[in-house]
């Protein structure tokens, strides 16, 4: 028996889009989302799982969050750094449930007029959505490793956890 993928779950506002699914991200679509005959740029922003960390082997990441209060938290920096940047448009989709190596776990696009305010609009919502988002990952690792809980932050020390179980 198949286990059905859940539906994705999306906040919309006019040219802001947020978005949490555990489907495969496809970039093309979220390019689209923010593409208007208004911007000279698009800056796309795509984060994916790399087989290392801290010089031990990933197996895979597995996403989780409370979906209702990580989409308000992804909507509301979608909407500051839409008005701070004065963005055409901006579109942030996290991936949930298990990613491979090489998979895109995170979708960053937004447009504006300029290159200069797009490219700092990226960078500023990649951060926030890193410091920010209620999505923590298990990180597993290859051999006899385990895995790691952590919140979704570069370097972040998380909880090990061995045979399914975690040390708190």
């Amino acid at each position: 028996m198949e286990l059905e993928t859940p539906p994705p779950q999306r906040l919309e506002e006019p040219n802001i889009h947020v978005e949490l699914t555990h489907a495969h991200l496809d970039v093309i679509s979220v390019m689209n989302r923010v593409k208007s005959p208004k911007a000279g740029a698009v800056v796309l922003f795509a984060g994916t799982t790399r087989d290392s960390f801290d010089n031990k082997p990933v197996s895979s990441l597995n996403y989780s969050s409370y979906p209702p209060l990580a989409l308000n938290t992804l909507m509301s920096i979608a909407k500051a750094i839409h008005t701070k940047y004065a963005l055409v448009a901006i579109s942030l989709t996290h991936r949930l449930g298990t990613v491979p190596i090489g998979e895109e776990s995170i979708l960053i696009a937004v447009s504006a007029p300029h290159r200069q305010a797009a490219w700092k609009a990226g960078e500023e919502a990649l951060e926030e959505c890193k410091e920010r988002v209620e999505v923590w990952k298990l990180e597993k690792f290859g051999g006899e490793e385990g895995g790691v809980w952590r919140a979704n932050r570069d370097g972040g020390v998380g909880i090990k956890v061995e045979d399914g179980k975690s040390d708190v």
